[in-house]
């Protein structure tokens, strides 16, 4: 059987990338940490670390075992979060990943409703984009998140979705009444190379490549580029409700994406939990 505090010194001595590290995240010894990983390759029969110059990697089979760690003891911190939830509301925590233009138009208003019932709730909330929200709530390091998605995503594994609202896309130049193919041959301005992709996708089904002249995932930055007449982009409905500046026009385009509740395991969820997905949904019916 696996020990639960020899997984959580892999799954340290995984995040930290050193046995001295992890010793002084989890308030060990270097002895201590080195005597929980060597149990632990006893339990398993498996040679789970090695030595890297002056000090360890992870062996692949490390590497698998360090992963599936770091839910279990995400998940069995939560529970201790959620049993101590179970008295009441009265110390409820809930922990939120969302995109920044969900964690400033939805989040907001659902956070102060509840604040407003339940006075003593207590609230985390991460800027997070939707793949590493995904990551964060199956190794328990958030309750929920919110993340948008589009038809041809595949569903993440343990992963519960509620469908929110849908989310226009829209592109913003200086003209209304515009298509994407009416500026194949213009500059355009486009998120970091992580957060290109829907970008690139619209653009391929209207039948060209953009020819990307700036990057910038602030639509304070992308939109004055608009503005100036340097190029055009692409930006959800959500994020106009934020900012949108004089003298750039929106015309919507016929794409969407979802918006989406996720949440990792079985029903039910955490007390606090479920009373902020209540009120983030009524909020979105607004």
């Amino acid at each position: 059987m696996l020990d639960l505090v020899r997984l959580r010194v892999l799954a340290a001595v995984a995040a930290h990338g050193s046995v001295t590290a992890a010793a002084a995240a989890l308030h060990y010894t270097q002895p201590t940490v080195s005597h929980h990983l060597a149990r632990l390759e006893a339990a398993t029969g498996a040679k789970l670390v090695q030595k890297a110059g002056r000090g360890i990697r992870l062996t692949p089979e490390g590497e698998v075992l360090a992963r599936r760690a770091a839910e279990i003891v995400g998940r069995v911190d939560a529970a201790d979060a959620e049993l101590a939830a179970l008295v009441g509301l009265r110390s409820g925590l809930v922990r939120v990943g969302a995109f920044s233009s969900a964690l400033s138009e939805l989040v907001p208003p659902a956070a102060a409703e509840l604040r407003r019932e339940h006075p003593n709730l207590q609230f985390e909330l991460t800027d997070v984009h939707p793949r590493v929200a995904v990551q964060q709530l199956r190794a328990g390091e958030i309750d929920l998140a919110i993340v948008f998605r589009y038809d041809d995503e595949q569903p993440d594994d343990g992963i519960r979705y509620t469908y929110l609202r849908d989310d226009p896309i829209h592109l913003l130049s200086r003209r209304t009444g515009e298509t994407l193919a009416d500026h194949r041959e213009s500059d355009w301005i486009a998120g970091c190379v992580n957060c290109r992709h829907e970008l690139l996708q619209h653009c391929a089904g209207a039948g060209f490549t953009p020819r990307i002249a700036f990057t910038s995932d602030d639509v304070i930055v992308k939109q004055a580029l608009v503005r100036a007449g340097l190029g055009v982009t692409t930006t959800p409905g959500l994020a106009l409700r934020a900012h949108l500046a004089d003298g750039v026009r929106a015309t919507e385009l016929p794409v969407v994406r979802r918006i989406l509740l996720a949440t990792y395991g079985e029903p039910p969820d955490p007390p606090a939990t479920a009373v902020f997905i209540t009120a983030l949904k009524r909020v979105t019916l607004v």
